[in-house]
């Protein structure tokens, strides 16, 4: 499988100033979190990026991917016509290839010395078929995931047999289709925002998109189809997901960057010290 392309969504309301914020990452060096993200996708071998982003965001993008915006090709949604539109603007971009894809408002943290993308890209390739990342993920946090059900791979412990994906389910939905067996209760497995997809997922949106031309069209409906027409599988990754489009989502990302990089120590120290203050003045 050919994965050299990678596409970035970045034109969801209220999304496209999220890129843009400034943090520091693992190695104690400031960043864009659009750099990031890029740094994600170009240790995987990706050596093309596609970001799709509202109008007038182009020249504000670019300068936050600083060195890396040589790499990139700039695609617009002119109208707010969901996730899925978002996606199938980079269909003349993907052409007949295999492709990355990510979210633009979730940073991701490793377990292990490869990167969350490489994992994943490793799998689709020995696997030869797309690969959705997936996070075992508790309940209460489905209204900001598509949800997968399925069955687990036999012979593995990380790898899932997509059977259908469902967008923001209610607990009551998920729990009567959509749980997997030997999960722990009440945990279900959501997106992680990122996978490797083929061409057949832009040629699904485009009937789609054709079939209801008014409508927003959201990418897990797309993504259920998938399953019905091509060998699809979910994998949790060694590593965790970060969502800094929520409230407190860029604090708790910062926290994680710094707990897990190199100025560890210095930081748990500045905790502390933060913890004592606040305690004292409570006192």
């Amino acid at each position: 499988m050919k994965l050299t392309k990678a596409v970035i969504t970045a034109a969801g309301p209220n999304q496209n100033q999220v890129p843009l914020q400034h943090l520091v990452d693992l190695d104690g060096d400031e960043k864009t979190a659009l750099q990031i993200i890029i740094e994600e996708v170009v240790a995987a071998g990706i050596e093309a990026i596609a970001i799709v982003t509202q109008p007038g965001d182009r020249e504000a993008y670019a300068e936050a991917a600083g060195q890396f915006a040589e790499f990139l090709q700039f695609l617009e949604q002119p109208r707010p016509r969901g996730y899925g539109e978002a996606l199938h603007r980079a269909a003349v971009f993907v052409g007949d290839d295999a492709f990355v894809h990510l979210v633009s408002d979730h940073l991701y943290i490793s377990g292990e010395t490869r990167r969350c993308t490489q994992q994943l890209v490793e799998t689709a390739r020995k696997e030869r078929c797309p690969v959705s990342a997936v996070q075992a993920t508790h309940e209460a946090m489905l209204p900001y995931y598509g949800t997968i059900g399925g069955r687990r791979l036999e012979g593995s412990d990380i790898l899932y047999l997509v059977e259908s994906v469902v967008e923001k389910p209610t607990p009551t939905e998920a729990e009567q289709s959509l749980l997997i067996p030997g999960l722990r209760a009440g945990r279900y497995l959501c997106m992680f925002g990122m996978h490797v997809l083929t061409p057949v997922v832009m040629e699904i949106l485009a009937a789609q998109l054709a079939a209801e031309p008014d409508q927003r069209l959201s990418l897990s409906p797309a993504l259920s189809v998938l399953a019905t027409r091509e060998r699809y599988l979910a994998m949790e990754l060694n590593g965790a997901r970060y969502n800094i489009g929520v409230k407190y989502g860029l604090l708790t990302a910062q926290l994680a960057l710094a707990l897990n990089g190199r100025e560890r120590d210095e930081v748990l120290g500045r905790i502390i010290e933060l913890l004592a203050t606040q305690r004292q003045g409570g006192a």
